[in-house]
């Protein structure tokens, strides 16, 4: 009995010694995330996996970039840019805006799921509730936000990571525990690994969901935020490389394991997702009541774990811009926050289709990338800024190369988007 007490002790602490990489694994593995990689899995396979792959090796390159940034000059990114770039402040503006456009879109989308994940968990035990789906809805999606922005004003970055420690470990033990129970053939994932993009309708646009997601723009310029918040400083550079790696990894694992899910349990069947609860009625024939039931708390807990950090994000970056530093207690943040959460709600009483909701707001958050690639790219090698620090050459190619697949994907999203109007 003391050696399970022990191993449990060491299990929390191992989990609750997450850096602020596990932002970077809220803000990315969201229900946005879950949607695109359920969408992908049951409808093209593995044959995805390589984005993802991609996406995630130059997320950690650019986490790591970014937090080491402000390690060693002290300085937060989008001031950074203000202070120091010659079109700093427009291309500041414009990021902003952009990831305010991509994430709260994203925010609709992500609520709308939610609440009817939890409607429909209420349904299983009382059937009755049916008759009134679309007020109940509304009445959960109110519930969920008053409490999330509750939660908010506390205003404390230990408080928030201990909060998103938790969404995101249900999480992931969901996912892998379902991977555990339904899984493809490993030639379709050795096959996923070979660089193609589906000749289909939407095709295209899945690509660019994919990086909008996993490359998210929000990722990197709220890192050197959490980074101060965090209290570290330039004797903690092992430490940042350590999380963003770990940050990068995870991922990558999570990701993949519910693309897996639902290669294994719908793909193959034929079975493909565009409604929130595809996923639900067509993988308990196959995988059971138990591994539904983990995986509805998996995805539950990544909207949530999602949610949390997208209500913070454009506070905090206009912050950023303006001083360089986190303030969550004043009433600006209060009042963006108090807006955003109002916005949560369009999805929700509107009545949409939140699975294509979800899909269409990753695809916007892409092009906002390349000009946050830049910025850093330009900041770095800056070597009177850096304080005499050189920028690695591989750090460099890998910046350049993640440049270079941005623009790419962010014409494959231009194409997506004018094929979709």
């Amino acid at each position: 009995m003391a050696e399970k007490r022990t191993l449990f002790k060491k299990l929390v602490a191992l989990v609750l010694a997450f850096g602020p990489g596990i932002f970077a694994i809220g803000y990315t593995i969201g229900t946005g995330s879950v949607t695109s990689m359920i969408v992908a899995g049951s409808t093209y396979g593995m044959q995805l996996l390589w984005v993802l792959l991609l996406s995630c090796f130059f997320s950690g390159i650019l986490i790591h970039v970014y937090g080491n940034f402000t390690l060693i000059t002290g300085e937060t990114a989008l001031f950074a840019f203000k202070k120091h770039l010659k079109w700093g402040k427009v291309m500041a503006i414009l990021v902003i805006m952009g990831i305010a456009l991509g994430q709260w879109n994203s925010l609709m989308g992500i609520m709308g799921i939610s609440a009817n994940i939890i409607y429909e968990i209420f349904a299983i035990y009382f059937p009755q509730i049916s008759e009134n789906k679309y007020e109940i809805v509304i009445v959960i999606a109110v519930s969920v936000t008053s409490i999330l922005y509750a939660l908010l004003l506390v205003g404390k970055y230990s408080f928030f990571e201990k909060i998103l420690v938790i969404f995101v470990t249900i999480m992931g033990f969901s996912f892998l525990i379902s991977l555990c129970m339904v899984y493809p053939l490993p030639v379709d994932v050795v096959r996923g690994l070979v660089p193609s993009i589906p000749e289909v309708p939407g095709g295209k646009m899945l690509v660019a969901a994919f990086v909008g997601t996993t490359m998210a723009a929000a990722t990197f310029l709220s890192r050197p935020l959490f980074v101060k918040g965090k209290g570290w400083t330039v004797n903690n550079l092992k430490e940042q490389k350590k999380d963003a790696i770990l940050a990068a990894i995870l991922v990558f694992v999570i990701s993949a394991a519910i693309m897996a899910v639902a290669t294994g349990a719908l793909f193959y069947d034929g079975k493909p997702v565009t409604q929130v609860l595809d996923m639900v009625n067509t993988l308990e024939p196959v995988a059971g009541k138990f591994a539904l039931t983990l995986f509805f708390f998996g995805t539950l807990s990544a909207g949530l774990s999602s949610i949390f950090p997208i209500l913070l994000i454009v506070p905090i970056l206009i912050a950023d811009f303006q001083s360089g530093e986190l303030d969550t207690s004043s009433k600006q943040f209060k009042r963006i926050t108090a807006f955003a959460c109002l916005f949560a709600l369009i999805v929700p009483i509107f009545g949409s289709n939140p699975v294509e909701m979800q899909i269409l707001s990753q695809i916007f958050n892409v092009f906002v990338l390349p000009l946050v690639i830049i910025g850093i790219l330009l900041l770095i090698n800056n070597k009177k800024l850096m304080k005499g620090n050189k920028t690695g050459t591989w750090i460099n190619i890998g910046l350049i190369a993640a440049l270079f697949f941005s623009l790419i994907i962010s014409y494959n999203g231009v194409l997506a988007l004018t094929n979709y109007f």
